[in-house]
């Protein structure tokens, strides 16, 4: 059985091809003459409308359920369907879902300096082989400003549940939370897991341009230290034993490592350095 708004359109089609009444065509379609008349009452969409397309255009990755649920956080109250009908009608689902690169470049902001502990951290991956030929991956979590490796969680699989998991202990354990977390645009960072964790937490995720990893230097750099230094130095017999030799070789990093970029000094006494002269700038949590 259709329904009146598509009867109401086999009624034009109607009239545009027989040049028939409204009457007749009323009739034909079995179609009450005054639904055909009927004018809605609703206020319209105008502001919606034009909010979505704003937020559409900035991400321009987001589907209409994140651009939903980006509405909902700003007040909008409005389901999930609605959002989808004028996405549908705004053509919003025809736009290019991953800009080219020059044009991403040609829009991207300077980002902020790193002035303080815990203003900026940086978060990637790394994967490396078991002694049998088994994959793990590393999660690494380094503080911009002191170099600090925060966490190397290394598991066969990592998801973005798991990422909110380890950020939660940072937050529970040391008492950190950084206001920008630069990362990629891997699955595990642009997950909704995450993404509601750092709006919670007033996180903003700063993510790098495809196929730049020099938008975020800091973590590329530790990487390799941590490649050089432990992954390619070591052989893993087990996954726990993995988990033990890259903690130890992390706690030598933050206490014992000497960095050129911190005047020779570790991670760990450039933190104290700085927290005896009052200059750390915690977000604290």
């Amino acid at each position: 059985m259709l329904k009146p708004a598509q009867k109401r359109r086999q009624l034009r089609a109607l009239q545009d091809a027989y040049r028939v009444s409204t009457r007749r065509a009323c009739e034909v379609i079995q179609l009450q003459r005054s639904t055909w008349y009927y004018q809605s009452t609703r206020p319209t969409d105008a502001a919606l409308r034009h909010r979505l397309k704003e937020l559409a255009a900035v991400r321009v990755r987001y589907g209409y359920l994140r651009l939903h649920v980006l509405l909902r956080r700003e007040g909008w109250q409005v389901n999930h369907k609605k959002v989808y009908r004028i996405y549908c009608e705004e053509g919003l689902n025809l736009r290019s879902k991953r800009p080219r690169r020059r044009r991403a470049a040609a829009h991207r902001l300077a980002r902020p300096g790193n002035h303080g502990v815990n203003q900026c951290w940086s978060m990637d991956f790394v994967a490396d082989n078991l002694f049998n030929g088994r994959r793990i991956r590393a999660l690494t979590v380094v503080d911009n400003f002191t170099r600090e490796c925060l966490a190397i969680h290394v598991e066969q699989s990592i998801r973005g549940e798991h990422v909110v998991d380890i950020m939660e202990r940072l937050k529970l354990n040391e008492q950190r939370v950084p206001l920008r977390i630069q990362v990629d645009n891997g699955s595990e960072f642009i997950s909704k897991a995450l993404d509601k964790w750092a709006y919670e937490n007033r996180v903003t995720l700063d993510f790098s341009r495809p196929g730049k990893p020099t938008d975020n230097p800091f973590i590329e750099s530790f990487n390799g230290s941590l490649r050089d230094e432990c992954l390619n130095t070591n052989w893993f017999l087990s996954l726990d034993d993995a988990k033990e030799k890259i903690e130890t070789w992390r706690m030598e990093y933050n206490q014992y490592r000497p960095h050129s970029s911190l005047n020779d000094l570790t991670p760990e006494a450039f933190y104290q350095q700085h927290q005896k002269a009052g200059n750390l700038e915690f977000t604290g949590v």
